[in-house]
This record gives C-alpha cells, sequence and structure tokens, in this order.
C-alpha cells in the first residue's frame, strides 16, 4: 500500500431545502390560513478518526466530499427532510488546515473522534412562518442557505513516543524491529526505509510506540537526500533517540554526528531542542567500533548531557538497558 502523508481536498456541506408556499384548502374550513413546512438542513461533512487506517490514501485520490441536499418543505405542515451527513474516515493524527490560511480546523488523535468540518446549510421557512396579524396569507418562503465550502490540507502526523533519527544505514530499521513488532526493509544500501514505519513496544506492563524515520544526510532541511519530507512524524514523539553508527566511513567522529544531526532536526523545528534525548552507540559486534566506544563516549559527553548506550541489534547486547531507558523516559511524561 502506497504512504501518502498529505493531501489537498474540497469539502462542500449540502444546501438546505427550500421552505414551501402552501395553503389549506379544506372544504368548509374558510381561511384555512398558511400550512407551507421548513425545508430540511443540508448534511455535513464529517471527519472521523479511525486506528484502522495509516495513510490518506483513499482520501488524496477522491479530492472532492460533498453531503447531500436537504428536501424540500411541504404542504401541511410538513418539514423536509435534512440531508444525509457524509463521514470522512482519517487515520489518527491527521491534522486539518484550512488550505488558504494555514490555520488549523481539528487535530484527530483519538480512535472514534469526529469534526464537523464543512456545515450544511440551513432549511428555508414556509410560509406558515411568515404570517403576522397584518398578513395572513404570505406569499413567500425561505430559499435554503448554501454548505460551508472549504479546501483544506490533510497532514498525517504519526503518533509515535519515541523517535530514532540518523543518517542512512545507522541501524534504525534493525534496531526497530529487534525491539518491536515492526517489520521494515533492511538492507546494506543508503535510503531502505522510504516511509515511516512504527513498532509497538512492550516492557513490563507497559507499552510504548517507536518511530523509524527515513534517514537524513546533511543538507536535509534544504531538501537534499530525502529532505525533512518524514520529519513531521517525530514532532509529537516524547523522546529522540539518536543512532551513531562508528563503522561509517562518511561519519568518524560521533560527537560531530550528533551535533550534524540535531542542527538539521532544529532547522525543520526549533521545538526539537526541548526534547528529551538518549544517544546510542550501534553495531558495537564489530571490533573496532567496540574499541572505539569509550573514546566516542567522551567525544559526546562534551557535546550534550543526554545518556549514552551502546548496542548491537544483531547480537542483542544492550538491547534491554536501552528499551527500559526508553519506557522510562516516555513514563515520567505520561
Amino acid at each position: 500500500m502506497k504512504f501518502i502523508d498529505e493531501a489537498k481536498i474540497e469539502v462542500i456541506g449540502g444546501k438546505g431545502g427550500k421552505g414551501c408556499i402552501s395553503f389549506r384548502r379544506e372544504k368548509y374550513v374558510p381561511l384555512g390560513g398558511p400550512n407551507g413546512g421548513d425545508g430540511g438542513k443540508g448534511g455535513d461533512v464529517v471527519f472521523l478518526a479511525d486506528e484502522g487506517l495509516h495513510t490518506l490514501m483513499d482520501v488524496s485520490y477522491r479530492r472532492r466530499f460533498c453531503a447531500k441536499n436537504g428536501k424540500h418543505g411541504g404542504g401541511g405542515q410538513k418539514t423536509g427532510a435534512g440531508g444525509d451527513d457524509i463521514v470522512v474516515k482519517v487515520p489518527l493524527g491527521t491534522v486539518v488546515k484550512d488550505f488558504e490560511t494555514g490555520e488549523v480546523i481539528c487535530d484527530l488523535n483519538h480512535h472514534g473522534q469526529s469534526e464537523v468540518v464543512a456545515a450544511g446549510g440551513k432549511g428555508g421557512q414556509g410560509n406558515m412562518r411568515f404570517a403576522t396579524s397584518s398578513n395572513q396569507a404570505p406569499r413567500k418562503a425561505g430559499p435554503g442557505l448554501s454548505g460551508e465550502e472549504r479546501l483544506l490540507k490533510l497532514e498525517l502526523k504519526l503518533l509515535a513516543d519515541v523517535g530514532l533519527v540518523g543518517f542512512p544505514n545507522a541501524g534504525k530499521s534493525t534496531l526497530i524491529s529487534a525491539i518491536s513488532n515492526a517489520r521494515p526493509k533492511i538492507a546494506d544500501y543508503p535510503f531502505t526505509t522510504k516511509v515511516p514505519n512504527l513498532g509497538m513496544v512492550r516492557v513490563d506492563d507497559r507499552d510504548f510506540v517507536v518511530a523509524d524515520v527515513p534517514g537524513l544526510i546533511e543538507g536535509a532541511h534544504e531538501g537534499v537526500g530525502m529532505g525533512t519530507a518524514f520529519l513531521k512524524h517525530i514532532e509529537r514523539t516524547r523522546l529522540l533517540v539518536y543512532l551513531l553508527d562508528m563503522s561509517d566511513h562518511a561519519h568518524t567522529n560521533p560527537a560531530e554526528s550528533y551535533v550534524s544531526l540535531r542542527n538539521e532536526l532544529m532547522s525543520f523545528k526549533k521545538d526539537f531542542s526541548q526534547y528529551a534525548e538518549l544517544i546510542v552507540l550501534t553495531k558495537t559486534d564489530i571490533p573496532e567500533v567496540r574499541e572505539l566506544s569509550d573514546e566516542a563516549r567522551a567525544l559526546l559527553k562534551k557535546e550534550t548531557k543526554a545518556d549514552i548506550y551502546c548496542i548491537s541489534a544483531a547480537t542483542g547486547d544492550g538491547i534491554k538497558e536501552l528499551v527500559r531507558a526508553m519506557a522510562e523516559h516516555v513514563g515520567r511524561q505520561w
């Protein structure tokens, strides 16, 4: 299934039904008076958060969502039926914005949460509503009002507690597959991960969600590589975990790698500087990496106060300690 995390769509509420012009016409009932009923309200366009969805693909392909119009009023004081609402299901984490102004209309974070994004128009009044002592036989009725029309931008921001950040091939996909139920594609070439992956991790009686974001490279905030297209998916996280691979000959200094990654994140969003952090030295099953780990710790301590962990997802070394540290950090903010 194709992963789509942005969409531009048009939503139109249903038009209200017309009011009716009608009079009582019964034998032996002189001056029966007006009895035209009101038109029915137009249907609403409603967004509904559904935990079973993981992409905006269905929404992006349809593009235009129109609710049904209300029915016209009838004689005998009959009110027209309201138009049917149209319910649009979207994934959890969908942010709905006005396309023109950028104003956030709603943020759908909970399963079953619903929001009206385009209200239907009010039905017109029937002529019985216009009767007065001086005008007992009004021959006018109200037209139905048009529903709201809006151009919307939808952004999907995945709901995760922990975000894994690193250069390509740092071991993010291997780690998330080792600690969770996620099974991302793993290979020994850059940008294996082309979409964010979510994995559920269980520690004792607590669960938390980890997101593996496609690898960053220097200049990502300017569009280099895969750019910052997926960084919005770690905006909601409580903890950032930086994975540093010392076997990567292009990034031999772990302190410089950490600073570079952090700068890319802050160029995207300054608030990332306030997020809790852990630093992980990966692939320590490789002898030369293991020998450099103490030196790497010393260099990193000059740049950050974050806790540093050495792991090997291949052998399992250090994984339990890292997962418990993740759970502890996430638990502090629950």
